[in-house]
């Protein structure tokens, strides 16, 4: 499991599937949500911007990432 770690209190769902490189761009990314083949928490996402926040799990394409708190402060 992949984990990416928040830099601020959350990261919109597109710009993490483009962080991570599970996808190539954002454009990507988003037709990827649209489709229905990203999972957050084990349901199917639709909404491109949705906020991801510590201690969710996003599945896509069999890899899974675990989003994790910054650092205390910011």
């Amino acid at each position: 499991m992949l984990e990416l770690t928040l830099r601020g209190e959350y990261i919109e769902l597109d710009k993490l599937l483009k962080a991570t490189g599970l996808a190539d761009s954002g454009g990507q990314a988003r037709a990827l949500i649209a489709a229905g083949e990203v999972k957050v928490d084990g349901q199917v996402e639709l909404r491109k911007t949705a906020k991801m926040r510590a201690g969710q799990v996003v599945d896509f394409g069999g890899q899974q990432v675990k989003v994790v708190p910054g650092p205390a402060g910011g």
